[in-house]
C-alpha cells in the first residue's frame, strides 16, 4: 500500500505542479509588465521635476525687483503720506499690491500712509523710485511679481 499511496501522492504533485505552472507564467508576464510601466512613470516624473525646476529658474530669473534710481548723495528726499495714498488710488491697487511692488509688508504701507511711521532710508528709495513709474509700468511690474 505504501508503493501506491507513493506514486498516488506523487502523481497528485506532478499535476499541481503542471496546472500552476500556467498560472506561475502568467503572473510573471504581468508582474513584469507592471515593473516597465513603474520604470517608465518614473521617467517621467524626473523630466517633469526637471522641467519645473527649470521652469522655476527662468521664472526666478525674469521677476526681477524694482530698480533704484541713482541720486544725488546731498539731496535728501522727503515723504509725503498723502502722495503715496494718491498714488495707489490713481493705480487702483490695493496696500497688498502696492507693498509687493514696494517690497514691504502691507501693514508698513498702512502705516506710512496713515502717516504714524516714517519709512526708512532703503525704503524710501524705493518708494520715490515706484512713484516714478508711469501707470502701464507699474502694472506690468505687478502682474509680473504675480506671477
Amino acid at each position: 500500500m505504501s508503493t501506491f499511496a507513493n506514486s498516488l501522492k506523487a502523481e497528485i504533485a506532478r499535476i499541481a505542479r503542471k496546472e500552476l505552472k500556467d498560472e506561475l507564467a502568467a503572473l510573471r508576464k504581468l508582474s513584469s509588465f507592471h515593473r516597465s510601466e513603474i520604470a517608465a512613470l518614473k521617467r517621467d516624473v524626473k523630466a517633469l521635476s526637471q522641467q519645473l525646476r527649470r521652469q522655476e529658474r527662468e521664472m526666478t530669473a525674469s521677476v526681477r525687483p524694482v530698480e533704484l534710481v541713482p541720486t544725488a548723495p546731498k539731496t535728501k528726499k522727503t515723504f509725503d503720506a498723502t502722495k503715496l495714498a494718491e498714488y495707489r488710488a490713481y493705480l487702483g491697487v490695493t496696500q497688498a499690491q502696492i507693498a509687493k511692488l514696494l517690497q514691504a509688508s502691507s501693514l508698513s504701507v498702512y502705516k506710512w500712509e496713515s502717516g504714524k511711521v516714517q519709512p526708512r532710508a532703503a525704503q524710501l528709495e524705493r518708494i520715490h523710485a515706484v512713484l516714478k513709474l508711469g501707470k502701464r509700468t507699474a502694472l506690468r511690474e505687478l502682474e509680473q511679481l504675480a506671477h
